[in-house]
């Protein structure tokens, strides 16, 4: 493989890897508030559903990508009443918020632009277009890091930025705030921190409102940036995926970045079956490189990975003692 075929795939995996990062931190912090949250795939089905309406309707991604974000955390308002104001089961809340999804945004798109269920395609100021980064083009004639800062680095959408700046500000939230400690907190031990006098609830649904947002900003760039509209079920497993590179990452920021660019490139590589040719020496089938991301998560939920250990208060309704 040669050095441009690789900076080829590495913009790939950064492309393909964004919505898997969003969504993973997304779970993150409905995780670390205590909350499973299973329909994170979903809520980025119904973001992109809205965002490639919205946007097709409009002629303004911007637009687009609030209605995605608000379409998602209408998903994730439903999620926090049926599982912390009711106190249902958040599992089954989650899957029951992915059929749903899955069956209204075709239900909807369907019955707004008549085209089997998908958004008509999107261009110009209707998608996120490529921006490129200061210096690119002179950066280019510096050996290696010129052209892996041009061709990797520039040239994406801004949403690409917006999940990478998602990671510091993640880890800062969660490590350096007050807000991060009570979150943690309640995700291992909620009755101390209402004995405390802070509200559970309202930290979870916190919780569930910045998760509604990540999710709603990963279905835009699917919609919007990755692809050119809405398709039914385009999220292909990606929310599931995010979630098993969330017990990847331990429920960490930093290992989630590690891990969905791990799974993204797994992604990149399926799209190059000539690589892997090359590589390897004889033919891989298509279906079995497709399979790749799917076996990983296969793999890290089997436990290949090391220990695993999530937050104790995971999936359990606090009830207020009186």
């Amino acid at each position: 493989m040669d050095y441009a075929t690789l900076l080829q795939i590495l913009d790939s995996t950064l492309r393909l890897a964004t919505p898997l990062l969003l969504a993973c931190l997304a779970g993150l912090y409905s995780e670390r508030s205590g909350v499973f949250d299973i329909g994170l795939e979903g809520k980025m089905l119904m973001a992109a559903m809205c965002t490639g309406a919205v946007a097709a309707l409009s002629g303004n991604v911007w637009i687009g990508l609030l209605a995605g974000i608000a379409g998602s955390m209408v998903f994730a308002a439903i999620h926090g009443v049926a599982s912390i104001t009711f106190r249902g089961n958040q599992l089954i809340s989650g899957v029951a918020l992915n059929f749903v999804a899955s069956g209204i945004t075709v239900l909807v798109a369907q019955s707004l632009f008549r085209q089997g269920g998908r958004t008509p395609p999107l261009s110009g100021e209707a998608r996120f277009n490529p921006i490129t980064l200061p210096f690119a083009d002179a950066a280019g004639s510096i050996p290696l890091v010129g052209p892996f800062y041009r061709e990797v680095i520039s040239g994406h959408g801004a949403l690409v930025y917006v999940a990478l700046l998602a990671v510091p500000v993640t880890w800062w939230v969660l490590y350096r705030t007050r807000f991060g400690l009570r979150l943690r907190a309640v995700g291992e031990n909620p009755a101390s921190v209402d004995t405390a006098g802070i509200s559970v609830v309202r930290l979870r649904y916190t919780a569930l409102a910045v998760t509604g947002l990540l999710c709603g900003i990963a279905g835009a760039y699917m919609a919007a940036g990755l692809q050119a509209g809405f398709g039914k079920e385009m999220t292909a497993g990606r929310g599931y995926i995010a979630l098993a590179a969330l017990i990847f990452a331990k429920w960490r920021p930093w290992y989630a970045l590690m891990a969905t660019l791990l799974f993204g490139f797994f992604q990149a590589l399926a799209l190059r079956p000539d690589v892997i040719k090359n590589t390897v020496g004889f033919d891989v089938p298509v279906p079995m490189l497709d399979a790749l991301p799917y076996i990983l998560t296969v793999i890290v939920l089997a436990g290949f990975v090391g220990r695993a250990i999530p937050p104790r208060a995971g999936g359990e309704p606090y009830v207020k003692e009186r």
